[in-house]
């Protein structure tokens, strides 16, 4: 009997490899995913040797893009997005614009028609969430106040996305394809906005009360195998569903999932669950990406892979920079930012196999593409690398970006009707986030003042705008802390989870005030104690406290519980 196995040859291969050249990659101090994409090209298509199923290796991706775009869901909820519209909106938009206008350039030069050309650029200016997520996962910034701007960036890429893979059909005659979209453009844009309109109207009204409750009742059975499967088939069917029912990607699908089963409490537990095979499916992401590559590109084309790097790397980066710093957010924001966007990904590679099956792109251009994705993604770690070391030097070298940085802005300073009652044994506390806005209601219930600094725009001026004191900008910067008067306040009190900076911050504030008592959130033991000790500080970590809250809470109850049987 003659079984068909090649769905299990495909995942042995590709896991396999990506075991073997990913250790290889790690040894030689490069990021494991390399690795993972060199293992893709040596079983694909085009070197000898053993030719793993592409189309096979393409769904098993498909998949991995869902459950990490779920994953992405459970820690980044709709306030989250919405805190950050007044950045990702804006410049998702307009470096999506650069970006393509770049590509149209370029493709120019090379002779190409207007119609391969923007395809071409929109390929090139949409960064992958997978790759982005993953930086961010690694270095712990997944939850920092940028990491959430860059994520949202990404979010508004994948929507803007959404819309060009319905609307490229109708456009594809027009520009000098084939299409067999009937109707006009506008019919179109109506009938895809509405779609995606219904799609998130429904996660946000039925999803987000449905799907946690349907939760609730799984992890009621006690069976750890059925709560496992209810998150996989969550994550795995409302991404179908929402492709079939409303038009939307596969991988939006799966973050509104996502996002609306972090309503429940079970949340934790359902990222903690799916974590092995949302890991195991990007590494079979990564494999897939590097079977379509024809390694060949880089013989025949090096001066045009040079120039679709550069966009990339280069055009793409600097584009969102000088979005970040004309949008008046600090320089370690625009940096963040411009190496999240400095790769491309999965919404690429859609875009481009759509537009080769519409006559608008040639198959040099996906092979560009693709060259252009396995470089990018190579490199991009080492962006994040150097973005700290970059910021520093500009800071330290160039007045310029001094300037650029702390230019006139409102919101980097206090109001001057800001009494010096309220500036004076005041605690300064920095970022307002989950804990940060629970540490303030408490302040504000007992009277106490206090100064908000935070990194988010749009916070500081809803926070004005109720009359609570607040300024904008990273607490790291000097600058900052002595517009929250630091020099006069009591206690500095470190709300954001982004420990990176903790140490400046304390630095700045006893320099300016030995006098002061800092307070400091971590959810590292290690990095807890390294605090302790460098800045004497009181340092709070999350899950001994909510150990001891819970430890009380039943110290109290067995307290009472003579009591109340005597009663």
């Amino acid at each position: 009997m003659h079984h068909n196995i090649s769905l299990i040859t495909t995942i042995a291969a590709a896991l396999g490899l990506g075991l073997v050249f990913g250790m290889l990659a790690v040894k030689m101090r490069l990021p494991a995913l390399v690795g993972y994409l060199a293992a893709g090209v040596i079983i694909g298509p085009a070197t000898p040797g053993f030719v793993a199923d592409v189309a096979l290796a393409s769904q098993l991706a498909e998949i991995g893009v869902m459950l990490l775009m779920f994953g992405v869901g459970l820690h980044f909820s709709m306030n989250d997005l919405l805190e950050v519209k007044g950045i990702a909106l804006p410049g998702a938009i307009l470096q999506i614009a650069v970006a393509t206008l770049l590509g149209i350039g370029l493709t120019q030069l090379w002779g190409w028609s207007l119609g391969a050309g923007l395809v071409f650029g929109l390929a090139l200016s949409v960064a992958s969430t997978v790759v982005l997520l993953r930086a961010l996962e690694d270095r712990g910034q997944l939850d920092s106040f940028n990491g959430r701007i860059a994520v949202g960036w990404l979010v508004v890429e994948d929507l803007v996305t959404v819309l060009v893979l319905v609307l490229l059909p109708a456009l594809a005659g027009p520009l000098g394809g084939k299409t067999e979209v009937e109707g006009s453009i506008w019919m179109a844009l109506g009938t895809t906005l509405l779609q995606v309109g219904a799609f998130i109207a429904f996660m946000l009204v039925v999803g987000r009360k449905l799907f946690p409750w349907f939760l609730w009742r799984v992890a009621k059975t006690g069976s750890r195998e059925l709560f496992t499967l209810a998150v996989i088939a969550a994550a795995v069917g409302i991404a179908f569903g929402s492709s079939h029912l409303f038009g939307v990607s596969f991988a939006l699908g799966a973050f509104f999932a996502g996002m609306v089963l972090r309503e429940s409490e079970l949340s934790h537990r359902a990222a903690e669950e799916t974590l092995p095979l949302r890991d195991a499916f990007s590494v079979l992401f990564f494999v897939s990406v590097g079977m379509l590559f024809d390694p060949r590109v880089l013989v025949d084309h090096p001066l045009q892979v040079l120039g679709v790097v550069a966009i990339i790397l280069v055009g793409k980066s600097l584009a969102a920079f000088a979005l970040v710093l004309a949008l008046r957010y600090p320089l370690n924001t625009a940096i963040t930012v411009s190496a999240s966007l400095a790769q491309i990904g999965e919404f690429s590679f859609i875009l481009a196999a759509l537009g080769m099956s519409l006559g608008l792109l040639p198959e040099l251009g996906q092979n560009l593409i693709l060259a252009g994705a396995i470089v990018s993604i190579a490199v991009n770690p080492l962006m994040f690398k150097l973005a700290e070391p970059l910021q520093e030097w500009l800071r330290a070298k160039s007045e310029r970006a001094r300037s650029m940085e702390r230019s006139p802005d409102p919101l980097a300073e206090l109001p001057a009707t800001v009494t010096h009652e309220r500036l004076t044994g005041q605690v300064v506390l920095v970022g307002y986030g989950r804990v940060g806005r629970r540490i303030a209601e408490e302040l504000t219930r007992q009277g106490i003042h206090f100064v908000v600094a935070e990194q988010n725009r749009d916070m500081v001026e809803e926070l004005r705008r109720r009359d609570q004191p607040a300024v904008a900008g990273n607490a790291a910067e000097p600058a900052v802390l002595i517009q929250a008067h630091i020099a006069r306040a009591s206690m500095l009190v470190i709300a954001t989870p982004d420990t990176f900076h903790v140490r400046a911050m304390i630095e700045t504030a006893k320099a300016l005030n030995p006098a002061i008592q800092c307070v400091v959130r971590t959810h590292n033991e290690e990095e807890a104690r390294l605090l302790r000790e460098e800045t004497g500080g009181t340092v709070l970590v999350g899950e001994y406290e909510l150990a001891r809250s819970m430890t009380r809470h039943v110290l109290d109850g067995l307290a009472a519980a003579p009591a109340v049987a005597a009663h």
